[in-house]
């Protein structure tokens, strides 16, 4: 791959695509709600299609007009049973979401996924929803995909504590919850993005929340909005790491969502000593502008409460954590192993190839630092977020070419990555 850069390092600006989780969400509650709801800045990558696709086939009109989305919704009553097993690609957002609001739908449907979702453990929605009376059921002792749901048109309550900290857990349960005569309890193990209970109120609809409890009363009715997606942290993430390790780099970046449950890679930056300027907040969906310069970094410890807030942009933060002096320490991330790929190994397997100090834990990794990477021959595999991290190392690579298998993975989650790569290089 070989991309070189001038001593210039990267500059200029770029607009962050839609955020992917808002994205998903967007799409569920305009076609669950009743009227039609406008979606301005929608994402339209792989995995938002493949939920777009799939209410299509339960009989929701779904238009785009240049940036806006119209969703013709039918309200929690007008689904209809697909003709058809319905795909939901590479995303599990799609198949967890999905599969909790169809638990209480009355049809039977079946969700499946590529290979690597087919990997992914669904036990942790299909487990509970079971206690609310839905019957679902998928492949092993870990309930991977495909899931056959046999929907249930009266589930009951439940109180239940999350025994994972999972955003897409708990929002399978609230959707199913929404549907269900009587109250809901749900305890989250640690605070997750709350992108579900913030379209829950945006929509019409009613949910109480007290530290990690929440409460929801149903059945629900919601009404038609408009929404404003804000920029992906996540896409975000790997500029945002490429403007603090690219020597000279001095970028910006606009319209990225920054809700405190999704900032934890601004706190891990200013914790490393990186130069990251916010400005510009957008009270109404939460986005800001950030300015990003080079920066010398120093080695933190990044655990605990943290982890649930910033996730996904951890394979990134593992090449940041590689360019800062000192031994930085990743734990309590166990929730890494089943992502699209195991991303604790395959992160470790990526980085040492290329010259990383890295060492795998249980639940994270060690990695020492400051290192020169060189190239070598690396997987991403399906994983799409492993796939641009290796296309920012590739910026810094001091000596030889990266040759990366899977990038087409990036469509997943960033159609326009290499668009505003070479922007940002020119």
């Amino acid at each position: 791959m070989a991309r070189q850069l001038d001593s210039k390092g990267l500059r200029g600006s770029i607009t962050i695509p839609g955020d992917k989780s808002i994205s998903h969400r967007s799409l569920i509650f305009g076609a669950i709600a009743e009227g039609t709801s406008i979606i301005e800045g929608l994402l339209l990558s792989e995995d938002v299609k493949a939920t777009k696709a799939a209410f299509e086939a339960m009989g929701v009109k779904i238009e785009q007009d240049g940036n806006l989305t119209y969703v013709y919704g039918k309200g929690f009553n007008g689904l209809t049973q697909p003709n058809h097993h319905l795909d939901m690609g590479n995303s599990g957002t799609s198949m967890r979401l999905i599969a909790g609001l169809l638990a209480a739908q009355p049809f039977s449907v079946t969700l499946f996924g590529d290979m690597s979702l087919s990997k992914r453990p669904m036990d942790r929605i299909t487990k509970p929803l079971t206690q609310m009376g839905a019957k679902i059921s998928g492949q092993s002792d870990k309930a991977n995909p495909p899931l056959v749901i046999h929907g249930q048109k009266k589930l009951s309550p439940i109180h239940y504590q999350l025994p994972v900290a999972s955003a897409q857990v708990k929002s399978a349960l609230l959707l199913a919850a929404m549907q269900t005569k009587g109250e809901t309890k749900l305890i989250e193990k640690e605070l997750t993005r709350n992108h579900t209970e913030d379209m829950i109120r945006l929509f019409g609809g009613e949910i109480a929340v007290q530290g990690k409890e929440m409460t929801i009363q149903g059945p629900q009715v919601l009404k038609a909005q408009h929404i404003k997606v804000p920029g992906d942290i996540s896409s975000a993430a790997f500029w945002i790491v490429a403007g603090l390790i690219v020597p000279g780099s001095d970028i910006t970046l606009k319209n990225v969502g920054v809700n405190q449950t999704r900032t934890g890679i601004l706190d891990v930056v200013k914790a490393m000593g990186g130069q990251i300027e916010v400005t510009d907040f957008n009270p109404i969906n939460q986005s800001a502008t950030l300015r990003v310069k080079y920066s010398q970094l120093k080695a933190t410890e990044i655990s605990g409460a943290l982890i649930p807030r910033l996730i996904d942009e951890l394979p990134i933060i593992a090449l940041l954590a590689s360019q800062a002096t000192g031994q930085t320490v990743i734990k309590d991330a166990e929730e890494l192993r089943v992502k699209e790929s195991d991303r604790i190994a395959m992160v470790t397997d990526i980085l040492s190839t290329l010259g990383v100090a890295i060492v795998a834990q249980e639940d994270g990794m060690v990695i020492n630092g400051p290192n020169r990477l060189h190239g070598g021959h690396v997987q991403a595999k399906l994983d799409h977020r492993l796939a641009m991290m290796t296309m920012i190392a590739d910026l810094i690579v001091s000596e030889g070419q990266i040759e990366l298998g899977g990038a087409s993975a990036i469509a997943t989650s960033y159609p326009n990555f290499f668009v505003d790569l070479e922007r940002l290089m020119k």
